[in-house]
């Protein structure tokens, strides 16, 4: 009894060592290493030990504090809209309309579409001469835009739009970036579309019933009703677009990438720097630094978001 008893114990862990393994060769090995390899000199091969050096070097490294800027940048221009977007559109979609599925296939389509060839059609929509963007914006009689080669601040470029002049520190993210924003919304709003349809559809119909009896409108039944059921799916989604935000990398190459990350370096995310030190001076020990930061900022900002957040979470 006592041999089948430590068995049945031990199984479970027989069916979880394949997961294991895949985990700890990938993910834990690696993180381990490029934390090792940080307080290194390691370009082509390992030098001297700098214990700290790499990080101080870091703190003192204006491309550095760029590239992090250029990341919040996108961050916060990102998940908002994501955010927003993504539940408006799930709640438009939760009706019942006709050709249902034909709509919630083409918000999907851009998901499941390589992200190489949505970045070349973009990055076509965004050509200064024969791109669509331009084309559309010459029909309302809208000068034509630099897009992606334009290092120009967003706020800045608006506000001289109608005669007024701001500080350079005050002209936001550039306007290639914020075109980049626009196609990284676009790409990932029908994956957050599905989630949010799935916490829309598991909210009991009693409900709205109950509050339509009770004389209750369509905004105070999504403000009462809807708002508070869905805040787990919403909590969600928020952590990952932050997480994946942070970890933005091939549209910005695709786009505006080499040689120096976008129209003076206006689209030069955090990540992109890693892949310039780590892969094109061979700067191992300093990229293993960036992405030791990297790691520590995200996590940092997930533990923040699971403070603040998570005690307005229903989970009813």
């Amino acid at each position: 009894m006592e041999v089948r008893s430590k068995r049945s114990k031990l199984s479970p862990l027989f069916y979880l060592l394949p997961a294991l393994v895949i985990i700890i060769s990938f993910r834990l090995l690696p993180i381990l290493y490029s934390f090792f390899v940080s307080f290194f000199e390691w370009k082509i091969k390992r030098g001297g030990f700098l214990c700290l050096g790499q990080y101080w070097a870091l703190i003192h490294d204006p491309v550095f504090w760029k590239s992090l800027l250029n990341t919040v940048y996108f961050v916060i221009g990102t998940v908002p809209t994501s955010l927003l977007l993504s539940l408006f559109f799930a709640v438009l979609l939760n009706q019942r309309i006709r050709a249902m599925g034909a709509y919630r296939t083409t918000f999907f389509l851009p998901v499941i579409t390589s992200m190489v060839a949505v970045s070349m059609v973009w990055k076509w929509i965004y050509h200064p001469r024969l791109g669509l963007a331009n084309f559309l914006l010459g029909l309302v009689g809208i000068k034509p835009l630099g897009w992606l080669n334009e290092p120009t601040g967003i706020l800045k470029l608006a506000s001289s739009g109608i005669g007024l002049s701001i500080p350079k520190w005050l002209g936001g993210p550039s306007l290639a970036l914020v075109s980049i924003i626009i196609m990284s919304v676009w790409k990932g709003l029908g994956y957050n579309i599905v989630l949010f349809l799935a916490g829309l559809q598991n909210i009991p119909k009693q409900l709205y019933e109950a509050a339509r009896i009770d004389g209750a409108g369509n905004f105070c039944s999504f403000r009462r009703i809807t708002w508070p059921l869905l805040s787990p799916t919403t909590f969600f989604v928020l952590l990952m677009t932050t997480i994946v935000s942070f970890q933005v990398f091939t549209q910005i190459y695709l786009m505006t990438g080499p040689p120096v990350g976008g129209p003076q370096g206006t689209t030069k995310v955090i990540v992109y720097y890693l892949y310039e030190r780590g892969f094109v001076t061979f700067d191992r020990g300093y990229a293993s630094a960036i992405a030791l930061v990297l790691f520590v900022i995200i996590l940092s900002l997930t533990l923040l978001q699971r403070k603040l957040v998570e005690r307005r979470v229903h989970y009813g």
